[in-house]
């Protein structure tokens, strides 16, 4: 986006092509996301009238580059408001697979079939109990919260081959290596905004090395207390 970024960005409910944000890297979209506490991401008003539960958010990460020798990935965020599947309707639910909401209008051309090539890697954001579907309306630093949240989760699995929750992190690592940072050890307070903002106190890294606190620390400054779930 060149012009100012609104205040409101609206998101319909149904046919509607997933609204996307891009950026030089994971980093730089984020971080640009925190700074913009003015901006958030609503329902539109016919989305609430038609709506009777809570109207979550489904996200899309995709990570894109120009051609096979080029060593610069963009990040790219697709967003839709969370559309049920028909009871008839047999619908996958991977981190390989596109969301029903997005099934409902014209796919971009970068994620048709959402399937991996040597110069895209896509990854659909699931729910879990400690990163739930965002509520809406929510703001951009809030949303940047949530993105470093399911990273975060999505580390956790990094040594399970069972797992396709690890694919985010295993593609932070491929495309990012210079970002990723080491995956931490599991603990409890690894789930939550509560248990984010607990590690970005009083620990050190050595030289150069960054970590997942460090990736929090800059998301939170300054900081906003805007639960997602």
């Amino acid at each position: 986006m060149q012009d100012v970024m609104p205040n409101i960005i609206s998101l319909p409910f149904g046919r509607c092509p997933p609204l996307h944000l891009q950026g030089p890297n994971w980093r730089h979209v984020l971080k640009l996301m925190a700074r913009l506490s003015g901006t958030r991401l609503e329902p539109t008003v016919e989305a609430l009238a038609i709506s009777k539960v809570d109207l979550r958010l489904r996200t899309v990460v995709q990570f894109v580059r120009p051609h096979l020798v080029s060593p610069d990935w963009r990040t790219i965020l697709y967003f839709t408001l969370d559309y049920p599947s028909p009871r008839n309707v047999y619908v996958k639910n991977g981190v390989n697979d596109l969301p029903h909401s997005y099934s409902l209008s014209t796919i971009p051309t970068l994620l048709r079939d959402s399937a991996d090539t040597p110069l895209s890697k896509t990854y659909t954001i699931p729910a879990s109990d400690a990163v739930p579907y965002p509520k809406l309306p929510i703001t951009f630093p809030s949303l940047a919260m949530y993105l470093q949240a399911a990273l975060e989760e999505s580390r956790r699995y990094i040594n399970d081959s069972s797992s396709g929750n690890r694919k985010l992190a295993k593609m932070m690592q491929a495309c990012y290596r210079t970002d990723d940072p080491t995956p931490e050890r599991d603990s409890p307070e690894r789930s939550g905004v509560g248990g984010l903002f607990k590690r970005v106190i009083g620990r050190k890294n050595p030289p150069n090395k960054r970590s997942g606190n460090e990736d929090t620390y800059e998301l939170v400054t300054p900081f906003v207390s805007d639960e997602w779930g």
